[in-house]
């Protein structure tokens, strides 16, 4: 029989998040998720670790500055996944007002104790590069930091550094019932793969399943709460990059919504969001042709380039599960977290709504907090001075890494040393492994896929399917052919299907 501290039902970014912290306080814990990592929303974000500039206007200064303080703390932790960004906010007397616009830039600057990044500037859009791809009716322009961030990689790194703390982590397996047992939980547990059952313990239960909380409240526990959660659709879409340099842009639609245009995966570049309030399944979420052209006209009313809808290489669509605040406007409902936290029975059920990638670390220690007096031998807070998997990087000196990189691995070609590094980081020696030449890391599908990669991630990373590969640890999907990707999902059914990842268990009792 299974006895756990804490059983989270989620393997987003907060069910992930919430795992590793409580590992880390010394707790036993079991994280189940009903598809793979990060295979919901925590996969179709923008990929930003940013403060919300425009949740200034709605005077989510709290938010803001929480946001802003965890995405330095977030940059210290990650820093080959997460780095610095600039972004270039292009005015017209068409837009908010530009004083209006500096006072938000500069409570941006000021709210949460920036040390990294560089401050904001203010831009003569017809004498710097930055302006040369955008219209010539745009004179003036400002430009400030925020950072990105490989969202679905942030889920596993957290998903494996709870690992490594001694957590279970249970991919494709969906929690079907969970009822109080005398003071704990009986939580029923199913191998979507197998079919086999099994039975756990919990002395509290966590529900960190996002867009599916409410499912989790009525369908598998069978309690009540008082909270509620507003779907709200957002899209993005994938085109060539059309612009040279590194920056990224912020612009405002006609509908005064910004939508951010931001450098992506070398050569190609990510637009979004979208926000439409959502009524259907969470799984069945797809960008419609109304939103494809609605982030297109958004680009075409800026840049000198016009978009057309055969740029389009891909698009996609995730669904936000926003804390209900009673906002008619889908664009002002909050990005602020919420708990409930059901105590009946002595048995403490926390419910999870809300949240957004950048608070996702402070969401899991105040998540911690709130059942810690169910957990009288929980540790203390620990994971803000930490690194997540992969980052520890002395003094975050990623260029420093990756020259040492480049030293201790000189037949990598440099495209495939990039793609290493930031995926991995310091565990690149262990993907690498033994290898000391590219026919060492076995077979090429294409790109920069190797083989060796692919068995990293089935024996580390819970990759059980080629399409968690290619899209969500990490995006070769976006650099081979169809039939490159077709070939590779050949040779993963052939060759890797019948070794299932190994997960490794905490001790329980």
């Amino acid at each position: 029989m299974e006895h756990y501290d804490v059983v989270v039902i989620g393997g987003g970014i907060n069910g992930a998040g919430i795992a590793r912290d409580a590992a880390g306080r010394g707790l036993s814990v079991l994280m189940c998720e009903k598809d793979d990592l990060a295979q919901g929303t925590s996969s179709r974000s923008g990929k930003l670790v940013h403060g919300g500039l425009r949740y200034l206007e709605y005077y989510e200064f709290r938010l803001v500055r929480e946001a802003l303080i965890e995405r330095e703390v977030l940059l210290n932790s990650a820093c080959h996944i997460i780095w610095p960004m600039r972004f270039v906010l292009p005015h017209s007397p068409q837009d908010r007002p530009a004083w209006l616009v500096r006072l938000g830039l500069f409570l941006y600057d000021h709210l949460g104790g920036r040390k990294k990044l560089p401050g904001t500037r203010t831009l003569n859009l017809d004498r710097s590069p930055e302006g040369t791809p955008l219209l010539d009716s745009y004179h003036r322009g400002f430009e400030y930091s925020d950072c990105w961030v490989d969202d679905a990689r942030l889920v596993a790194l957290n998903a494996l550094g709870a690992k490594e703390k001694g957590a279970t982590i249970l991919t494709r397996t969906t929690c079907v019932f969970a009822k109080r047992s005398q003071d704990k939980w009986e939580v029923a547990l199913r191998d979507e793969k197998s079919g086999e059952m099994r039975t756990v313990f919990a002395k509290v239960l966590i529900n960190a399943a996002g867009p599916w909380v409410l499912d989790i409240v009525k369908q598998v526990t069978h309690t009540t709460s008082a909270r509620n959660v507003r779907l709200v659709k957002g899209s993005h879409i994938i085109v060539p990059k059309f612009w040279d340099g590194q920056q990224a842009y912020l612009v405002q639609n006609h509908d005064r919504r910004v939508i951010f245009i931001n450098p992506y995966e070398g050569d190609k570049a990510l637009i979004g969001t979208t926000d439409i309030p959502y009524k259907g399944q969470a799984e069945d979420v797809e960008a419609d042709e109304s939103e494809i052209q609605y982030l297109m006209d958004a680009v075409n009313r800026y840049f000198k380039v016009k978009l057309r809808r055969d740029d389009v290489i891909r698009h996609y669509s995730g669904v936000r599960p926003l804390f209900d605040d009673g906002k008619g406007n889908p664009s002002a409902v909050t990005r602020d977290y919420v708990f409930d936290l059901d105590t009946q029975g002595g048995a403490p059920l926390l419910h999870v709504f809300g949240g957004k990638i950048t608070t996702f670390r402070k969401l899991a220690e105040h998540a911690m907090q709130k059942v810690a007096s169910f957990l009288p031998n929980m540790g203390p807070d620990w994971t803000r001075d930490s690194v997540l998997p992969g980052g520890e990087i002395e003094n975050a000196d990623f260029e420093t890494f990756t020259q040492k990189l480049k030293n201790d691995y000189p037949w990598l070609p440099q495209p495939l040393r990039k793609h290493y590094s930031r995926l991995y980081g310091s565990r690149t020696s262990n993907l690498i492994g033994g290898a000391v030449s590219l026919a060492e890391l076995g077979q090429h599908f294409g790109g920069n896929l190797y083989e060796a990669e692919a068995r990293y991630l089935v024996n580390s990373e819970w990759a059980q399917r080629a399409e968690d590969i290619l899209l969500r640890r990490t995006k070769h999907g976006l650099h081979l052919t169809r039939e490159q990707a077709r070939a590779f999902e050949q040779w993963f059914e052939q060759n890797l299907l019948s070794h299932p990842p190994i997960i490794l268990q905490a001790n329980v009792g």
